[in-house]
């Protein structure tokens, strides 16, 4: 049996989440990393996107979860991974990384950052 995982890496949001209203007020950067893997179901040979998960659909649902404003990147974390789980059933494993650049604190912190990993259990 194979496995296969499809990724995204850093990618780039404007968004306002934050527990502080300024924050919320100001935005910040954001980083998104998502990795997904999965089983193929059929050959990959045959070159059809159906066979694989499309990592357009992996931005299109990151870029909409980032524009919900929410004061904990855990919630915005785990509302990813709701909607990846939902829309591919077929996902064993599923990671999601938010990288909030620059936070607001005392001293310089390039990054902080919430990860969650899902892991299919088998039946």
């Amino acid at each position: 049996m194979m496995m296969m995982e499809v990724a995204l890496h850093s990618a780039e949001f404007f968004a306002r989440h934050g527990y502080y209203a300024e924050e919320q007020q100001l935005g910040n950067r954001f980083v998104v990393d998502i990795e997904v893997g999965f089983i193929p179901a059929d050959n990959l040979a045959e070159d059809n996107l159906a066979n694989t998960l499309n990592y357009e659909r992996l931005y299109e649902i990151a870029e909409e979860e980032m524009s919900t404003n929410r004061q904990l990147l855990e919630t915005v974390v785990q509302a990813i991974i709701d909607r990846l789980k939902a829309e591919f059933p077929f996902a064993v494993r599923i990671l999601v990384r938010l990288k909030k650049l620059n936070p607001p604190l005392k001293g310089k912190v390039k990054s902080s950052a919430v990860t969650i990993t899902y892991n299919k259990q088998s039946n």
